[in-house]
């Protein structure tokens, strides 16, 4: 059974809507609660699929991880298991967080090679090298990695790329090392420096999170941590904004972070539309108007968001003029352009590039979601285009955005969700 969404166009978005809890700053909060024993609670957590995923690969560890009302309650006192299944890792990519809290806890693990998304290469072996420095033994069988220490040491880690998951796997493992551990090269995200505040209130001696310099001493005895507020989820809160600016809305996103989307919203304001600050809320306004084409180049934090280039693809399809959007991050992330080109988006590849030639509208068709971002991006095409698209395959989008389609109905959207 695959539900598919029936979205109607030509609706004007407005109104006020909440910032979920971000996903990509909780999945790894989740493997971090694995370095001790006792319950972690994690308040303002999104109800998505790889949430759930997430816990289920816990629970196989041996812990007890229940959500209910965006609280999530992780009892780490039993596990006691220390290998993450491939029918699990294959689903989501960020699975492949516990190795670094397995290691440092039980000297062990075995973890299956990662799967998700398909967007492109992203290797694992920036981890896998940088838990041999700290002084692991690392082998690969049988699509697995088993890893093995007797004693962790700090080590000098120098990132050939600025991952996030390898830069928080590495925080987390190091933290039971002893001596220090620098990693130079690190990933400056947001859900990074939030890695870092957590281990730190757990008791990890952690500096520098969120500067591509991270410093981790250790080992320490950790706590649990109850009552952590998770992030803001800037993606989500993005996507919004650009549903907003599509179809001509006005649309406010509460309790976001806007210093976390600071390249984004000038690229937005660069378009024509007005964008207002006030706190933590953003509001865009496009009301009554043609929006401009504006270039981006995605980069890693702080530059603009690899995870907003698709929904800005679909922005800059109606757009006045032409763009090119150019990926740096995954340079194949682009399953969405077909899709878009269906609603008759005028759009040329090439390498990694998306040369964009705005259209007057878009047209309803019936188009199929491939992962996450590309689902969100063709569902808010949908809600521009003239008639009633069809979008497949929504899954993807149901790992990523909470109840997506409750939010932009309640924004004047008409979006349905049928179960086939």
């Amino acid at each position: 059974m695959m539900d598919r969404f029936d979205v109607e166009g030509g609706r004007p978005l407005t109104g006020t809507i909440e910032c979920a809890g971000s996903k990509n700053g909780t999945l790894p909060l989740m493997a971090a609660s694995l370095l001790t024993k006792g319950v972690t609670i994690l308040d303002n957590v999104p109800h998505l699929q790889d949430i759930f995923t997430m816990a289920m690969v816990m629970r196989v560890i041996g812990a007890d991880v229940q959500l209910e009302n965006g609280k999530l309650r992780i009892d780490t006192s039993h596990s006691n298991f220390f290998e993450a299944p491939y029918e699990l890792v294959r689903k989501m990519r960020a699975s492949f967080y516990v190795l670094g809290p397995l290691i440092a806890r039980f000297g062990k693990a075995k973890v299956s090679l990662p799967g998700g998304c398909n967007l492109g290469p992203r290797p694992v072996n920036l981890h896998l090298k940088a838990f041999e420095r700290l002084g692991c033994k690392i082998d690969i069988d049988a699509g697995y990695v088993l890893a093995e220490t007797d004693n962790l040491k700090g080590a000098v880690i120098d990132l050939d790329i600025a991952s996030v998951g390898a830069t928080g796997n590495i925080m987390m493992a190091a933290t039971a090392a002893e001596g220090t551990t620098t990693i130079h090269n690190a990933a400056c995200e947001p859900e990074i420096e939030e890695l870092g505040r957590f281990l730190t209130e757990m008791g990890a001696d952690v500096s520098g999170a969120g500067t591509p310099t991270v410093e981790i001493n250790g080992p320490t005895v950790l706590k649990p941590v109850s009552n952590w507020r998770v992030i803001p989820d800037r993606i989500e809160a993005g996507t919004l904004l650009v549903a907003g600016a599509i179809t001509n809305g006005r649309v406010t996103v509460q309790n976001c972070n806007p210093e976390h989307l600071s390249v984004f919203l000038n690229k937005l304001a660069d378009t024509g539309a007005d964008v207002e600050i006030s706190g933590n809320d953003v509001t865009v306004d496009a009301t009554n108007r043609k929006l401009s084409a504006v270039d981006i180049t995605t980069a890693v934090y702080p530059g603009f968001p690899t995870d907003l280039q698709s929904p800005w693809t679909s922005l800059m399809s109606v757009a006045n003029g032409s763009s090119t959007l150019t990926e740096k991050v995954y340079p194949e992330r682009f399953s969405h352009v077909p899709e878009l080109e269906r609603l008759g988006a005028k759009i040329t590849k090439e390498m990694n590039s998306a040369h964009i030639t705005g259209v007057d509208s878009l047209k309803a068709a019936s188009i199929m979601c491939s992962d996450i971002r590309a689902a969100a991006a063709i569902v808010i095409a949908a809600l521009a285009a003239e008639g009633q698209t069809s979008v497949l395959r929504v899954y993807h989008l149901d790992r990523g955005y909470e109840r997506f389609e409750d939010k932009l109905n309640k924004l004047g959207g008409k979006v349905l969700r049928v179960r086939e």
